[in-house]
């Protein structure tokens, strides 16, 4: 597979797997116990039908949507992710340079591979962070006011990873950060070698937005289930993300949202946006997809609060059947992560371009000006 001949994230999944060593990919690849949540959150998207209007007279399309505070060219943003220096040596620079590009925003995990700082400098690009309540509260707040010095635009708290959910590829292949060469992945690294090269010989792998306050995943091999399990606060509480809210005092998001109370509660403490989110299908296992969950969600807060489908997302179609619904907006991670294991920048920019070409091409075919012309009567059920 060549990046040229990359369509869909099919197409840079493949891509991805060529590259990576087997831990990385799978890494990348894999949910928790059986996976069927990891596949649920794409096949939900097919429950749905689009009904079109034709003879719209339909020419120039806007995509445009304001989220966190932000103004977006399109409706889909990139989720944080974690350790992206480790799938592809532009990491999340190339995230930034992607959504400058396209206009559209990129999430930057705490368990990142550049700094707030760095991030900051890098571009005008919308950008907001991805926090965790540490049980080092010193470390929490440091985030907190490096986020807020370096002009990000928002926060989002992540709440489904109190612990780790049970990612067995992890525990078959030994991936840990940084990557340690076991019997089982020697060969797997050695037949990578290009990957190899470029991790030995560029900048040197660390988390640096922990760095001196963490010493795992610096100096000290640990799996990403381990550092979950070790250093994030395991009993945090609608108080805790109140007063996360409040410190912050800007566009703030809780990550990670699944049932309707728990979204009455987000607009009860003053969050700006819930993102509807299973983590990628990596947590609760057997737990519902976003996109089953948002017309309920929307029923009950839809108006009081901004609507985020997080995960899942394939192609332009489920990002439209999504907003009809009535979603603020969209996110994914895979979908931009395969990219960028496969090709760097280059991967990424194809990658949105690619989905943008398609939100633009499916919204004439919707018989849809712009995003508001997307009603919830365009959508019909499957029949069982």
């Amino acid at each position: 597979m060549r990046l040229k001949n990359c369509y869909r994230t099919s197409d840079f999944r493949q891509l991805a797997k060529q590259r990576l060593p087997s831990p990385i990919f799978h890494y990348i690849d894999g949910g928790s116990d059986d996976e069927v949540t990891l596949a649920r959150n794409t096949s939900a998207f097919d429950t749905v039908d689009l009904v079109p209007n034709v003879l719209a007279g339909i020419s120039d399309i806007d995509l445009s949507v304001s989220v966190l505070g932000q103004k977006l060219d399109m409706p889909l943003f990139m989720s944080p992710t974690a350790m992206q220096r480790l799938f592809h040596h532009d990491g999340e620079f190339a995230l930034a340079q992607a959504a400058d590009k396209h206009g559209t925003m990129f999430g930057v995990s705490t368990i990142g591979t550049r700094s707030i700082e760095e991030l900051g400098a890098y571009n005008d690009a919308a950008k907001f962070f991805q926090i965790y309540i540490h049980h080092d509260a010193a470390l929490t707040s440091n985030l907190i006011e490096r986020c807020k010095a370096s002009d990000f635009g928002a926060l989002a708290l992540t709440v489904d990873t109190i612990v780790a959910g049970n990612r067995e590829r992890d525990y078959l292949t030994g991936m840990t950060t940084p990557p340690k060469l076991t019997p089982r992945s020697l060969l797997s690294f050695a037949a990578h070698m290009r990957w190899a090269l470029n991790y030995l010989l560029r900048d040197s792998f660390s988390l640096p937005n922990i760095t001196g306050f963490v010493e795992a995943g610096n100096t000290v091999p640990m799996s990403v289930v381990d550092y979950l399990n070790t250093q994030v606060k395991t009993s945090i509480s609608w108080d805790d993300a109140a007063r996360m809210v409040e410190e912050w005092g800007g566009p703030f998001a809780i990550k990670g949202v699944m049932s309707v109370n728990d979204a009455r509660r987000c607009v009860d403490i003053g969050a700006s946006a819930i993102m509807i989110s299973n983590h990628g299908g990596r947590q609760l296992d057997g737990s519902r997809s976003p996109f089953d969950q948002l017309q309920e969600i929307l029923d009950a807060v839809g108006g009081d609060i901004e609507v985020i489908v997080d995960g899942g997302i394939r192609r332009g179609t489920h990002v439209l059947k999504a907003m009809a619904m009535g979603a603020t907006a969209c996110s994914g991670g895979r979908m931009y992560l395969y990219a960028l294991a496969g090709a760097g920048y280059a991967g990424v920019d194809r990658a949105i371009g690619l989905l943008r070409d398609e939100l633009l091409r499916d919204m004439k075919l919707m018989g849809c000006k712009s995003l508001r012309d997307l009603k919830p009567s365009m959508l019909a059920g499957r029949v069982a």
